[in-house]
């Protein structure tokens, strides 16, 4: 069959369907294989469809389904007949996408007008930096992989009270460093109990109750956080107070001070000013504020 002469059809149409010549030959030299017995060959070696405005499509008697064309109006592209209508199968590029080179990471706007990029890596995952509005609060800290760390609500929980249930005595919550706060938060009132509760609030359980709903997620695992995990929002206090008023949120006070959920002693426990960062140690009677925290 190779060896039959050269069979070559030229179409010269007028019609707007066809903006190119087209040839039609049993030549394998254009095919994949040689099992290839007819190829169209087209402008530069590739397929162009037929190229017509949104009105000729529209104007086309019947169309095939499968029918392929492209568009040179309207939302460019190429459209195909899918046996009761058309659809835009592939979008011309406008120019405003941004080019991704494969294995980089690419950064997501979230939903609303305030919300916070994050990055979803070539792997999918996304992660997070400090000062993102996610989690239920703010991002404070994020571990070595970017996927988990701690947040810290929005606002403070309280503006003034005490660490104690109405009594003194070692409760043992000593942990201290990120994610310490959240054993130490259900050591203190489970060692209030025992020592001496008088029913009122106190630090550790506000946290403990608090109950938070952003984007439509409510999240109820807060915790009064440890003295290092107070003190890393106070090194992010900045962006933290930022990303606080851009999301309804309020900034930390510089006139009253933090309590932590670490203990000193049997009498005392730590706090921190967030006017200076210094950091010491009340009574556990003292009246300070109170900003919950959650890891993730």
């Amino acid at each position: 069959m190779k060896k039959l002469a050269l069979l070559v059809f030229v179409l010269v149409l007028t019609s707007p369907l066809f903006a190119q010549n087209v040839s039609i030959t049993d030549d394998s030299e254009y095919s994949a294989d040689s099992s290839a017995m007819l190829d169209v060959k087209s402008t530069d070696k590739g397929f162009l469809p037929p190229r017509m405005t949104e009105d000729q499509r529209n104007a086309i008697t019947s169309p095939a389904e499968g029918l392929l064309i492209y568009q040179t109006n309207g939302t460019t592209g190429l459209y195909q007949y899918n046996g009761t209508s058309w659809s835009l199968v592939c979008e011309t590029p406008d120019g405003s996408e941004t080019k991704v080179t494969a294995g980089t990471n690419v950064t997501v706007t979230g939903s609303g007008t305030t919300a916070s990029p994050y990055v979803v890596n070539a792997s999918g995952i996304t992660t997070y930096s400090v000062g993102d509005f996610a989690q239920g609060g703010i991002v404070f800290w994020v571990d070595e992989t970017g996927q988990h760390g701690l947040v810290c609500a929005k606002e403070d929980q309280s503006t003034g009270v005490r660490w104690w249930a109405g009594t003194h005595g070692n409760t043992q919550a000593k942990g201290d460093g990120p994610y310490a706060g959240e054993a130490n938060t259900s050591i203190i009132i489970a060692a209030q109990v025992a020592i001496g509760d008088d029913g009122s609030t106190y630090a550790a359980r506000i946290c403990n109750k608090l109950q938070i709903t952003e984007g439509g997620k409510t999240y109820g695992d807060w915790y009064l956080p440890s003295r290092k995990e107070l003190n890393l929002m106070y090194q992010n206090k900045a962006t933290i107070n930022a990303t606080a008023g851009a999301n309804g949120g309020s900034s930390f006070s510089v006139i009253f001070h933090y309590w932590s959920s670490t203990e000193v002693n049997s009498n005392q426990a730590w706090e921190q000013s967030f006017d200076d960062g210094y950091q010491d140690y009340f009574d556990k009677a003292s009246i300070n504020r109170v900003r919950a925290v959650r890891a993730f």
